[in-house]
């Protein structure tokens, strides 16, 4: 028998419902909002994994392509490796999820959610995340959820949730929040330039629906839910350990806490862990429990010296920011590049301009669409003095990639007015911390040297914090360490005038909104800061292009005569870009952009198509081709594509017997265009044309002897 709970968000009523299907798993949850349904499953194993450091979550959310009515593109038809969107949408159900799990669970947890419909209107991924925090409840699985999470829109002034994909394209924020009853968990979000205070409100307008979609899960709890798994809170820990350690280890952790470079402190550390180690027996089996000791004496030290002193593991006070270079123009053959360096993160980040052949091709729920617009981010293991595999990009550069492009993209020129395809690159050389950030502050500056004429340069800072109680300290601009060790990395990018992009992660049980006004507004004074460094190196775009990039030409053409330009099978297009060199994309609405370094090349590209569309004027005068002639007159080419009908009337000023005793195939003719009737056809008249251009007969003759 199953049970359901359900409320109403955004005007809709959101459900849940359990015990209907999928019965073996430890939890399965169905969600349904609007035409979309989300089917939410978790599954842990029955014994805990030994000798791990950290907990086995994993998360894979799927879109089914027959939930929206499709069959997969290319060869086998079927799903295969997750798309980025799938990717972004694992990392954002986790994000909220993982810190609500006890520190002594161990267990391999498997979260899976699957779009079984999609209604287009509707994104699934806030209903995953419902939909996730709902079957661990009902599990009985240890975790100290529910979580809601609910995508909040601003249009017109006033704030929607979960609003529909009309009123997204409207709208002048896209956040995603995940909360508990009592605090905010996690925030995703992108915005046009919105004020930090619009920001806060809409986390708290946020908030409110959260708590109602972890009431109705609390209802499907026990309605539905299984006993809760036994679970010692303190299984695993030795305080008698972890105080041998400290005793042994705290006065020289805070001496190594002292040296400010990231490398030679981590050597510090190795040699107190290896002192240690020794003067506890060097037992083997003991070793990961020591390392693990020694990290939370190392974390109690870090966060002290924060709420004690204001002292920060590189010597900065809470709200200082990291010292700041830039250089522009570091690439001589990229179209545009920045080298951006704070403290000891470093970004090389290079644009290419493309054409629209370069758009990248979206296949979702939705149906196809195209990007014109694409940041990729790179973290090699190099950056942070490792080595590992050198493959493929993994979540965590998808993730960091989609928040930096998000970031740039609402500063970016309208596609009418700046026809590129534009992709970015950032390759981390070295890493201490936000290096997301130092992303989005060298694409400002390589968009700039490439002479992309944004709106507005934006800049980027990490934020952080750490929490005891009632003591409080929002730090900006964190290192690794911190981030390691503190309560919240709380992201935000923006321009002088507001937030692009905000990314907040909470590591504990959530945080206020009065907290996060605090960090926003400690943020904004940074983000001011930054942006200044940036204007240093380049303060606005540059006029021209690089000499390596296309150059473009727009002319519009009506869009019937858009085949007579692309010809049957591609065949005209294809042999105006071979003979020219160029590049050239027609839209569907008439407007014809061509490509080329060459300025002269595009000129001459561009003459070629406005020959095909040229079109015949009223009463104008040509000297046209015979291509025909027929018993009641000819049929005359007046400019290339076009031709018209010389009736054997219009011939001559005196009644011909025939056609051919005046004209020939292939002769020049002059003649006026009396008529172009609504369907298009044209008639033409010889002897009016000879009778207003006397002079111009005498070259008919010579030229027809």
């Amino acid at each position: 028998m199953g049970h359901s709970t359900e409320t109403e968000i955004g005007g809709r009523t959101l459900s849940l419902e359990t015990g209907k299907v999928a019965r073996q798993a430890d939890g399965a949850v169905i969600v349904r909002y609007g035409g979309t349904v989300v089917l939410a499953t978790v599954v842990a194993t029955k014994t805990p994994l030994e000798g791990v450091d950290f907990f086995p979550l994993t998360v894979d959310y799927r879109e089914r392509a027959y939930a929206g009515g499709r069959i997969p593109g290319g060869f086998f038809k079927r799903e295969g490796r997750p798309v980025e969107k799938e990717i972004l949408t694992s990392r954002l159900i986790d994000r909220p999820l993982r810190p609500l799990f006890p520190k002594a669970f161990k267990h391999e947890v498997q979260i899976l959610d699957l779009v079984i419909s999609g209604d287009q209107e509707n994104d699934p991924d806030v209903l995953a995340i419902v939909g996730s925090s709902a079957a661990l409840l009902v599990s009985g699985i240890p975790f100290y959820g529910p979580v809601g999470a609910v995508r909040v829109g601003l249009v017109d002034g006033r704030l929607l949730a979960n609003p529909s994909e009309g009123q997204r394209a409207e709208s002048l924020l896209d956040l995603v929040i995940a909360g508990t009853e009592e605090a905010v968990l996690m925030v995703e979000a992108g915005a046009k330039e919105v004020p930090e205070e619009a920001m806060i409100r809409a986390i708290a307008f946020g908030h409110e629906q959260c708590r109602a979609l972890a009431k109705i899960q609390e209802d499907l709890r026990r309605l539905a839910g299984k006993p809760a798994w036994a679970l010692d809170p303190q299984a695993g820990e030795d305080s008698t350990l972890e105080s041998r350690v400290r005793e042994l280890s705290a006065a020289k952790i805070a001496q190594a806490l002292s040296v400010h470079e990231k490398q030679a402190r981590a050597q510090a550390m190795n040699q107190i862990f290896e002192e240690v180690f020794q003067a506890l027996g060097s037992d083997p089996a003991m070793k990961d429990q020591v390392r693990e000791a020694l990290e939370k004496v190392e974390k109690a030290e870090v966060r002290r010296m924060v709420l004690d002193k204001g002292i920060r593991v590189d010597g900065r006070g809470p709200s200082e920011t990291r010292p700041i270079t830039s250089e522009v123009g570091f690439l001589p053959r990229a179209h545009g590049s920045a080298l951006f360096t704070r403290g000891e993160t470093q970004a090389l980040v290079a644009v290419t301009l493309g054409t629209k052949e370069d758009e990248q091709k979206i296949e979702d729920l939705t149906g196809e669409s195209f990007r014109h617009f694409m940041l990729h981010y790179n973290f090699p293991s190099f950056s942070v003095g490792e080595v590992r595999r050198f493959g493929g990009p993994g979540r965590r550069e998808i993730g960091h990639g989609a928040l930096a492009e998000r970031a740039v993209e609402a500063v970016l020129p309208p596609k009418e007015a700046f026809p590129y395809t534009i992709r970015v690159v950032s390759d981390i050389l070295e890493s201490n911390g936000s290096s997301s950030m130092a992303t989005v502050c060298g694409a400002s500056l390589s968009l700039m040297d490439a002479g992309v004429p944004l709106r507005a340069p934006v800049a980027g800072i990490a934020m952080g914090l750490i929490k005891e109680g009632n003591r409080v300290a929002i730090l900006t601009d964190i290192v690794g360490t911190e981030d390691h060790y503190g309560d919240m990395d709380f992201k935000v990018a923006g321009t002088e005038s507001g937030v692009t992009a905000l990314q907040m992660d909470i590591k504990i049980g959530g945080v206020s909104t009065d907290i996060m006004a605090r960090a926003l507004a400690q943020g904004r004074e940074a983000r001011l800061h930054v942006l200044e460094k940036l204007r240093q190196a380049l303060d606005k775009p540059r006029p021209e292009l690089s000499p390596y990039a296309p150059r473009f030409v727009t002319i519009r053409i009506r869009p019937e005569k858009i085949r007579e330009v692309i010809g049957p099978g591609g065949k005209v297009i294809r042999g105006i870009q071979e003979q020219t060199g160029v590049k050239i994309d027609v839209e569907d609405d008439g407007r014809v952009t061509v490509f080329s370094a060459d300025n002269a090349a595009v000129q001459k590209a561009v003459a070629i198509i406005q020959d095909i569309v040229r079109e015949v004027e009223l009463d104008r005068i040509y000297i046209g081709k015979v291509k025909k002639i027929v018993e009641f007159g000819a049929f005359v080419e007046v400019i290339p594509g076009t031709e018209g009908l010389l009736h054997i009337s219009q011939i001559a000023e005196t009644r011909i017997r025939a056609v051919s005793d005046v004209l020939a195939e292939g002769d020049e003719v002059l003649v006026k265009v009396i008529e172009v009737d609504p369907s298009g056809k044209i008639r033409l008249s010889r002897k009016m044309a000879l009778r207003e251009q006397p002079a111009l007969a005498d070259r008919e003759k010579r030229k027809n002897p």
